[in-house]
Order: C-alpha cells, then sequence, then structure tokens
C-alpha cells in the first residue's frame, strides 16, 4: 500500500501534502504562513469558553451578565463569542478556576437563610424589602419563580447590616411586609437594566433596553412611530437566563420583565424618552427600503439612459404578441439554467398545439 492510500482515511489537508510530497512535489513552506492561520482561532464559542473556564453554562451567562467575562459580537452577526485573549486572562488570574466560580455562586432561600444563620421567613422578608436583591430566577416545574441570590453579595450585606439578622423587625419593615410589598422583582429588573445599560453605548440599543421593560401598550404610548418600535423590539436583549421550553413559562417570564407598579412604569416611561433623543440625534431607525440603493433619473447620464420599451401595437404584432420569429423552448432551456426546470428538445412544428 502507498503513502497515498494509507492517509486516505485523514483530513483533506493532510492527504494532500502527503500524496504531494510522495509525487515528488515540493512540501509547503510552513514559515510563510501567518500567525493567524498557524494559532488557534482568535475567538471560541460561549460553550467552548465555558468549558476552558471551569464553568457551568449557567454560571457563565451569569458571569457575562456581571461584566465579569468580555464578548464579541462577530462582524457579521451571530452569537456573541470570546476572545481567546479574554480567556487566557481569567486562567492567569490567582485563585484560578474556583476565585471565578466563586464570583457567580448563587444560593436560593433555603441556602442562603443557612448561609446568614437565619431562618428561610426572615430571609425572604428581607428580600421583599429591598435588603438583599436576587441576580437571577428561574421556574420550577409549578411554573412558581424561584430567586437566586449572589452569595458574595450575600456575606457583604451580612459583614454591613449585621443588626437586621436578628433581634426585632424595624417597624418600617414590618408595615412593608404587612402591606404586602415585594420589591424582589423591582429590584432585579432595576439591576438587570443597569447591567446592560453598562455594557453598550449605542443609542438605539441604550433606548431598546428601556423599552424592554414596557408593555406594548405603554410602549406605544411612548413611541409613535411604528419604525422605531419595530427597530425597538429588534434592538432589545434576550430574555433572562434559563428559558423553559414550555409556551406558558416563558409567557410567565416576559410577564416578570415588565415594570408593573405605576411609579416604575412612569420611571420606565421617562429613561425611554431620555434615551430615545438622544438615539434620534445619533440617527434616524431604519425604514423599509433604507437597505437598497436609490437612484434619481436625473442623475443618470444622457448617454447611459435607456428608453423605455414601446408597449403598444407599434412593437407588437396585431394580436399583441411580439413580433419577429418563434423560438420553441428558449423558456425552458432558460428555466433550465435558472435551476427552476428540465431543459426538453422541441417538438415538430406538426404536434405543436
Amino acid at each position: 500500500m502507498n503513502a497515498t492510500e494509507t492517509t486516505c482515511g485523514r483530513t483533506t489537508g493532510t492527504y494532500a501534502t502527503r500524496r504531494g510530497r510522495t509525487a515528488g512535489e515540493r512540501a509547503p513552506d510552513r514559515s510563510a504562513v501567518g500567525p493567524a492561520a498557524a494559532g488557534p482561532a482568535a475567538t471560541v464559542a460561549s460553550g467552548r469558553a465555558a468549558q476552558e473556564l471551569g464553568l457551568k453554562r449557567g454560571e457563565f451567562d451569569l458571569a457575562v451578565h456581571l461584566g465579569l467575562i468580555g464578548t464579541e459580537t462577530p462582524p457579521g452577526g451571530g452569537n456573541p463569542r470570546v476572545g481567546r485573549a479574554e480567556i487566557d486572562r481569567l486562567r492567569a488570574t490567582a485563585g484560578f478556576p474556583d476565585s471565578l466560580r466563586d464570583r457567580v455562586r448563587t444560593a436560593g432561600t433555603a441556602e442562603a437563610a443557612a448561609l446568614l444563620g437565619i431562618s428561610p421567613v426572615r430571609f425572604t422578608g428581607l428580600a421583599r424589602v429591598g435588603c438583599v436583591s436576587p441576580v437571577a430566577f428561574y421556574l420550577n416545574r409549578y411554573r412558581a419563580v424561584v430567586w437566586l441570590y449572589l452569595v458574595e453579595e450575600l456575606t457583604a450585606f451580612a459583614a454591613r447590616e449585621p443588626e437586621l439578622l436578628g433581634g426585632r423587625t424595624p417597624d418600617g419593615m414590618r408595615a412593608v411586609l404587612k402591606a404586602g410589598g415585594d420589591r424582589r422583582a423591582r429590584n432585579w429588573r432595576a439591576h438587570r437594566t443597569g447591567r446592560l445599560l453598562s455594557r453598550t453605548a449605542d443609542p438605539w440599543a441604550r433606548a431598546a433596553v428601556r423599552a424592554s421593560a414596557l408593555d406594548p401598550v405603554q410602549l406605544a404610548g411612548v413611541v409613535d412611530d411604528p419604525y422605531e418600535r419595530a427597530y425597538l423590539v429588534r434592538t432589545r436583549p434576550a430574555g433572562a437566563f434559563g428559558r423553559p421550553g414550555s409556551v406558558s413559562g416563558r409567557e410567565a417570564m416576559e410577564q416578570l420583565m415588565l415594570a408593573d407598579e405605576p411609579d416604575e412604569i412612569l420611571w420606565c416611561r421617562v429613561n425611554l424618552v431620555m434615551e430615545l433623543d438622544r438615539a434620534r440625534e445619533s440617527r434616524p431607525a431604519p425604514r423599509p427600503g433604507d437597505d437598497r440603493p436609490r437612484c434619481d433619473p436625473a442623475a443618470v447620464p444622457p448617454g447611459l439612459r435607456v428608453p423605455p420599451r414601446p408597449v403598444g401595437r407599434e412593437g407588437r404584432g396585431g394580436h399583441g404578441r411580439p413580433t419577429g420569429p418563434r423560438r420553441p423552448g428558449l423558456r425552458l432551456r432558460l428555466l433550465s439554467r435558472l435551476g427552476l426546470g428540465t431543459a426538453a428538445p422541441p417538438r415538430p412544428p406538426g404536434r405543436d398545439r
């Protein structure tokens, strides 16, 4: 068996190189290959980056959301990717990978209460009044919201407010809890909006972040231009982490992302108006046909203008058909070249109906 047959089971590039050497051709000069071609890819997909950083996919998404991992958007669009230099930077930090994993460690209500040494009921009360804010959530099998809190923020709160972990509950907190107040969803939306705004400087993207907290009725009350509303909807950021597969679960998550209190809705509308003014000053929202070049007939030089084709009897036969000899089979041959049909030989004149 010769060398060419031995390497047939390998990749095409290896096969071509070995075959060239066997035939007596000169081997390619690898020193002429640039560093971009010889070295690793400049960016990697999110799944590959999570594996190299020792993170689960949920932990990786949370790290990106918190700004711990920088991502890059491909020039042609698509899912964000992570640069090789960013991965090397994180891997070179002290205590990797435990140091990075600890910064995205989250805890539910029971685990957070045990971490702070208090009862789950007291911790829920602290979260409802806004002493601690959730960073993420998911829906359980009963479509109930399960809030998650950063362990790093919980330990900082315990060191900052130790008097709230024991003793009598302050009167103000007790009044809020008695009235049924719950700021967990509102605080999560506020923190999410702030982090998303810190990751972009594009005026329309910032306006889309503000618009994502308003329902269609509220959005139409602020943005009366339908093209601007459509552009904001297309530009708005992706939903929360851990999207469920069921339709009812997605609807529950989308509803949780919308402002629901009158003062919160008013605050979102005011901020959207300010961001929208900056976006309109930077550039207008795209409209149908903006991506296609428009040509003014007056701008075309006279020598390049094509006269209109006559459509009356002067340019057609007496029965409205084009003049000149008929070419049977031309339409089929044209469709065959376009991949829309199969060419067939013309029929004899006597059998053409």
